[in-house]
């Protein structure tokens, strides 16, 4: 049974949180989705805290600690870069559409859409406190696997500001960098796996399933995407480099061992 009362307060934190975008549609995706993820953590924690249930406390604490550290680590590292980095801020109105105004149906219909995702993403930790779980074994596996892509997530984005320090006429090669060539995107989708995991002995109903996968094949889907089009602009900047060939023709781009080096026809 789907808890449409606490889904509905956790689709209007998400959606809030994340109106940020229309200062700038790309917060949607970009500053707003780790806002909404932090603020829906807190949200359920509230929940159970204001109502306790039969869900060990500590679980939930836990959890909401990662989505919070999550949406600190997105959100405030995106703000520092967009500050600081002047080939950010290239690439941003390149995505944005160089600063052009949206109309408000298409940002309103991006708002509500990935409010929705949000609340999809969050929803494991919702249906673990809704149904009343008990169990910790399989949480405590999520919740490690989780950390294990939050650290990845941020020793890449050190090792690529690092790199570029030294190197910015080329992308980044060296450490994580030599095992994938977007080991950020990597770190998410192994953070969302923890998510998705963490949730597998609370799920209860075709509802509560399908929310759970469907947000997380969009997860993993988004950073494909994203994978995808950080290929393309990097093919259209370094395509005649010899050294980039070299490397990119060699490191798989997203999930080690899998011999998949190109989303682009090239």
């Amino acid at each position: 049974m789907m808890p449409w009362s606490l889904i509905g307060i956790l689709a209007i934190v998400c959606a809030a949180l994340c109106a940020v975008g229309f200062y700038k549609f790309v917060y949607f995706l970009s500053i707003g989705y780790g806002f909404a993820v932090a603020g829906g953590g807190i949200a359920v924690l509230i929940m159970a805290l204001v109502n306790p249930g039969s869900t060990p406390i500590w679980i939930l604490l836990i959890e909401a600690a990662l989505f919070l550290a999550y949406g600190i680590r997105l959100s405030g590292f995106l703000l520092v870069r967009e500050i600081k980095s002047a080939t950010y801020k290239k690439t941003f109105k390149e995505v944005s559409g160089d600063g052009k105004k949206m109309p408000f149906f298409v940002l309103f219909t991006i708002w509500v859409t990935v409010a929705v995702l949000y609340t999809a993403q969050v929803s494991p930790m919702l249906f673990r406190y809704s149904n009343g779980s008990e169990d910790i074994v399989l949480p405590i596996i999520g919740f490690v696997v989780s950390i294990l892509g939050l650290v990845l997530e941020a020793v890449a984005d050190n090792q690529k500001s690092a790199q570029k320090k030294l190197r910015p006429d080329m992308v980044a090669t060296q450490g994580l960098y030599k095992i994938v060539r977007c080991p950020n995107y990597l770190g998410e989708i192994i953070f969302w796996t923890g998510v998705f995991v963490s949730g597998i002995t609370t799920y209860s109903g075709f509802g509560q399933w399908i929310t759970a996968i469907l947000a997380y094949v969009c997860i993993v889907y988004i950073m494909f995407n994203g994978a995808q089009r950080l290929e393309k602009r990097q093919m259209a900047r370094y395509g005649e480099n010899e050294e980039y060939n070299t490397y990119a023709n060699k490191t798989p781009i997203i999930i080690p061992l899998l011999p998949i080096y190109h989303l682009n026809k090239k």
